[in-house]
């Protein structure tokens, strides 16, 4: 049995989609079909595949995939990092056709790479940070072996690759003459590459960001339809700046130029380069992000001199104050002075971590005191978070802004998809620093939301062990209090398994959490923190037998008995110590522990309790410990038969179970009740069962009809509205529940299950 959930605590708001606002969109709509199909097929790839002698995969079906469909597939693999030499094989043969490969990250062979990707018909090959087994020279050479490839690849990402393990003066890129657009960025790529890469005939676009060029001389070769020209972080450039500037002067159809910095730079050249005149006069893009010296005056100057700017990129700079330079207009701009120039640095910039972090941290103090709900700036956190996660500062940064978008009400409105990524990655992070406090502190925090917790999808298990690390070796009360809110929920949503890995860990918590009570109790006070302890055993201990075990050892039971004397006038406590005495009272291991008379009297005494809540576990507890029948029993027998008929006496006085509770009662399953159901010679025991899944199916019919069902709970009712000897009472309450349970079949009951109830139902 578990916690009772506080109906009237759970304020979720609707969700509010914006319609200007394309990451609420996007986000709040369920998956394509597409989608859906392909996540499938790579959860269990080999479910639907061959292996050939080689040890790669093939798919059994002869069938193609639509060109669109398989791009979308080789884009997820790569996504999730799935791609190696056996699963590459899926892309051999005729039964793919690719048009726009995704190979990031690939832990392949060239070998591999050649006979999975050389044979389509390719336009674009996104193969950056692939292994080191794979060189560009491999790549190349592979994608040269194709005639078509040759003359209609348009666009080739080569970042972070080896230029050649046998021969880095070896030249390749010659072979793609149809090539538009490369990129090359962080490779040991010198000026002699450049010169043969200058000279392809139809290059349109290049990015050399952070390679060993020092002089860009060769460009002059590609000016006339270069357009595009990337290359920020030039650390080993030897030129001075009036070379350099005469090199870009030459380069008059560039619409597009990116000089900026990660470090502040001493060069002088995006200085010189605002000061030109009639210079780069079709420019439509300017970045000059980190330079120092870098005045608004300038900037501005430079734009108005070119009337088609629509972005100057000025993060890191002592520019972009002014309201000319706000971004706010059709000139976007990237910087940290407003919400809309952090915006566009993030989207810009997020493969840069450098920047990432810069922009982070503009964000954050923009976000401190945030009112709005900002899905599209969480969605840019997630980007950033999941392109670096490795770099501590930008994980440190990311989790105290994902923390100020997601603040109790920010939440309500966020889609659900968001949180549950952003709550995977904050996960990650605190795996990946286990020893930085801060970004420990500020996963626990966005995991204390009440939205987070009931509502989004996220890996519960590793929460639970985060949280149950911080209770354990936490003193500061506030971080207690949160921390032992967050594992009473996390306790719901663990399975059996789970919860049997974290035995160790219970144990601990368990004695963690009494010490806690204890010294609540010691102190009479009630607070919030003594609450959500009470609720976190409660959860804890459902149908838990280990953990029910552990709370006796460390003299629980003692502990509860003061409780309930120390807060005798207070039913909520009644309720909750109660609903935990219950759980133990499930485990019949446990029975002869419980068999003491103090105990006995004071659940006793509580049976007849006004409130039904406090009367209702009592009973349970009651009727669990008569359920065993007289050889278990360990005290007076008069005693005993004093309870039994008490209990069905008190029963018969309780409203229907339509009736409304403050509180209403959860259950992992119904379990705990069938033994009871059969105690034929305990109507009293019977009727509780009984009026507690009555009770439970009337209120929440979808979970309970359909667990009766799938737990076979329904024979032991057909049991006893079969059996000629059963109590009235009791037959009467049986025959109500399948009869409820009939009615709420057409939901949620396959057709077998509908004729059969309805069969033995009206029998």
């Amino acid at each position: 049995m578990v916690r009772f959930l506080h109906i009237q605590n759970r304020q979720r708001a609707p969700l509010t989609l914006c319609g200007d606002c394309p990451a609420v969109q996007a986000e709040a709509s369920p998956y394509s079909l597409v989608d859906i199909c392909l996540n499938a097929l790579v959860a269990d790839l080999g479910k639907f595949c061959v292996e050939r002698p080689d040890g790669s995969l093939c798919l059994k079906e002869s069938e193609r995939l639509p060109q669109e469909v398989a791009d979308r597939l080789l884009q997820i693999m790569a996504y999730r990092e799935l791609l190696n030499d056996g699963t590459v094989g899926i892309f051999r043969g005729n039964q793919m056709r690719l048009k726009q490969a995704c190979i990031r990250k690939a832990k392949i062979s060239a070998q591999s790479f050649k006979k999975a990707f050389c044979h389509h018909k390719l336009v674009e090959l996104d193969a950056a940070g692939m292994n080191a087994a794979v060189t560009i020279t491999d790549v190349v050479h592979g994608l040269g072996s194709s005639t078509w490839i040759q003359n209609n690849l348009q666009c080739l990402v080569l970042d972070s690759l080896t230029l050649s393990s046998t021969n880095p003066y070896e030249r390749c890129f010659s072979q793609l003459s149809g090539l538009r657009s490369l990129s090359i960025t962080n490779v040991l790529f010198h000026n002699e590459d450049l010169a043969e890469v200058a000279s392809l005939p139809k290059l349109e676009s290049l990015d050399i960001s952070n390679t060993s060029v020092t002089n860009i001389t060769a460009l002059l070769a590609c000016k006339n339809q270069l357009k595009s020209l990337t290359m920020h972080s030039l650390k080993c450039l030897k030129m001075s700046a009036p070379a350099f500037l005469a090199v870009i002067r030459e380069l008059e159809h560039l619409i597009h130029l990116d000089i900026s910095v990660e470090q502040h730079s001493t060069s002088t050249i995006p200085c010189r380069l605002l000061e030109q005149k009639d210079i780069l006069p079709n420019l439509v893009s300017l970045d000059i992000s980190g330079s120092r010296n870098i005045t608004d005056e300038a900037v501005e100057a430079f734009v108005r001199q070119h009337p088609r700017m629509r972005f100057v990129g000025l993060l890191g700079t002592e520019a972009g104050y002014t309201e000319f330079l706000s971004g706010e207009g059709a000139l976007k701009v990237s910087g940290g002075e407003n919400e809309m120039q952090i915006s566009e640095a993030l989207k810009r910039y997020s493969e840069r971590a450098c920047f990432v972090k810069e922009a982070f941290f503009h964000l954050f103090t923009q976000t401190c005191f945030l009112r709005i709900t900002k899905p599209e700036i969480l969605k840019l956190v997630i980007i950033g978070m999941r392109n670096h996660p490795l770099d501590l500062a930008v994980q440190l940064t990311a989790s105290a802004c994902a923390l100020n978008l997601t603040r109790q009400g920010l939440a309500a409105d966020m889609p659900v998809r968001l949180l549950s990524n952003v709550i995977q990655l904050l996960l990650k992070a605190m795996e990946t620093f286990p020893e930085q406090q801060q970004i420990q502190k500020n996963c626990l925090l966005s995991l204390s939301n009440v939205r987070i917790l009931q509502d989004v999808p996220f890996n519960s298990f590793a929460a639970a062990k985060f949280v149950v690390q911080w209770l354990c070796n936490q003193e500061n009360q506030h971080i207690q209090r949160i921390a032992v809110n967050i594992i009473s929920i996390l306790a719901l949503k663990l399975s059996d398994e789970q919860a049997a890995q974290l035995t160790s860990e219970f144990y601990i918590v368990v004695g963690k959490l009494l010490e806690i009570i204890e010294q609540k109790t010691n102190q009479i006070e009630l607070d919030t923190t003594f609450h959500f302890t009470l609720s976190a055993l409660w959860n804890l201990t459902d149908e838990s037998p280990t953990t029910c075990h552990h709370f006796i050892d460390n003299k629980g039971l003692e502990l509860f008995m003061r409780v309930l004397e120390t807060f005798s006038s207070d039913s909520c406590i009644q309720h909750k110590v109660l609903g935990l005495l219950n759980n133990v009272a499930e485990v019949r291991e446990l029975h002869p522990r419980l068999m003491q008379k103090d105990f006995i009297d004071h659940v006793n005494a509580l049976l007849s309790s006004a409130e039904m809540e406090v009367g209702y576990f009592s009973a349970g507890i009651i009727a669990n410990l008569l359920s065993r029948g007289e050889q278990a029993w360990t005290l007076s027998q008069t005693l005993r038969r004093s309870l039994i008929e008490k209990l069905h006496s008190v029963l018969l006085k309780w409203p229907t179970p339509e009736c409304k509770m403050v509180a209403l009662p959860a259950y992992r399953s119904l379990r705990a009740f069938y033994p009871l159901l059969d105690c034929f010679a305990l109507p009293g025991v019977q009727i509780w069962a009984a009026w507690a899944i009555l009770h439970i199916c009337c209120k929440t019919p979808a979970r309970y009809c359909a667990m009766l069902i799938e737990e076979n709970g329904l024979q032991h009712l057909y049991n006893i509205k079969e059996n000629d000897q059963s109590d009235p009472d009791v037959r009467f309450l049986t025959t109500e529940i399948l009869s409820y349970v009939n009615t709420h079949m057409k939901y949620y009951g396959k057709s077998k299950h509908r004729k059969e109830l309805h069969t033995k139902a009206n029998g």
